[in-house]
């Protein structure tokens, strides 16, 4: 999505910049010609509505990309709010299911998704360790395995709660 975002943008602005070189060779254009719109009223209407048209399209593509960038902000703004908060949720979880520090930590790089060998291997630990904590962490949650520990928290993402950094 961050992706179309900025293809969009840079081809909006790309767009007002191609519309404001127009309007500007309409406007030498224009001067160049000036002897020949007193012969020919018409032609110089017509040149002077497709200046205006440039101008006004140039002007209403610039405000779009300014629209858009300040939307990006916005969700930006949004998206460290909700990464914050979802880490508050995972604190508060671990703490009311009274996970240790390690169980702690197996569980968000579980959470994260890495596989037990390589939580093992982030831990300096043996797999048999890692898989003995990931069973207890299970057990505290009260759930059967990884994707449900997982759709634990993402349920309470789904089901709208709204979160705030330092709430749970």
């Amino acid at each position: 999505m961050a992706r179309t975002w900025w293809t969009r943008t840079r081809l909006l602005a790309l767009a007002a910049v191609v519309q404001a070189g127009c309007g500007l060779l309409m406007i030498v254009d224009m001067v160049s010609e000036f002897a020949d719109y007193r012969t020919d009223p018409a032609s110089a209407l017509i040149d002077v509505a497709i200046l205006g048209a440039l101008v006004f399209g140039s002007a209403l593509t610039a405000g779009e990309v300014r629209r858009l960038q300040a939307a990006n902000e916005r969700m930006q703004g949004r998206l460290r709010v909700a990464s914050g908060a979802f880490v508050d949720l995972l604190e508060d979880t671990f703490a009311a299911w009274g996970l240790t520090p390690a169980e702690r930590e197996v569980a968000l790089l579980s959470i994260k998704g890495f596989s037990v060998e390589e939580i093992a291997a982030l831990r300096s630990a043996r797999s048999g360790t890692v898989r003995a904590q990931c069973a207890a962490v299970y057990r505290k949650a009260g759930v059967s395995g990884r994707a449900q520990l997982l759709s634990h928290f993402i349920d309470d993402l789904l089901a709208g709660a709204e979160f705030a950094p330092g709430q749970g």
